[in-house]
């Protein structure tokens, strides 16, 4: 019977290898878990408009789904028992050059609630009423579209952008 042992040197290479090994399947395991919760949890934002010309393909995948608008101060509506709030908001443009090119968000939130042709979409939330939540505002909606064409929301974000003017400081004067 042949006694073989092996050197210490090889015994060396062989625990060098295992880890080489090791290490790269922790990285490519941490590497899988990045771009699979990184997917999972992307959210798409669209114009209302966008969101309406892909009703079929966001219907059929049934994820989550950011949009924003032009709220329509006249379809608000409340209910405190349940705390229901209804409203609809109105296309406005995605991209911040049209909307400079246009004369501001406050001029584009006043277009597309004054105009009957633009797209518009009914938003059923669930929670208390945001004080913000007024005519012209800006809301920024993360749910569902609903086969029906209406849209549940399950995080609501408003801006108003009157709040948001620069304003010239009265102590400023002008060399």
């Amino acid at each position: 019977m042949e006694n073989v042992l092996s050197t210490p040197r090889q015994a060396a290479k062989g625990g060098k290898a295992k880890f080489i090994i090791g290490g790269v399947l922790i990285v490519a395991a941490i590497v899988y878990l990045i771009i699979s919760s990184t997917t999972a949890n992307a959210q798409f934002f669209l114009t209302v408009d966008e969101l309406m010309s892909r009703k079929a393909e966001m219907l059929a995948a049934n994820r989550d789904v950011r949009i924003s608008g032009a709220v329509i101060g006249s379809t608000i509506q409340y209910d405190p028992q349940n705390l229901t709030l209804s409203f609809t908001i109105a296309n406005i443009p995605g991209d911040n050059n049209v909307i400079d090119q246009q004369g501001g968000l406050e001029a584009v939130l006043h277009a597309a609630v004054i105009n009957p042709k633009e797209t518009r979409i009914p938003i059923v939330y669930k929670g208390p009423k945001p004080d913000l939540l007024k005519n012209e505002a800006q809301a920024i909606i993360t749910g569902k579209l609903n086969a029906d064409g209406s849209f549940t929301a399950t995080e609501l974000l408003l801006k108003c952008p009157s709040h948001y003017q620069d304003a010239v400081p009265s102590q400023v004067v002008s060399q």
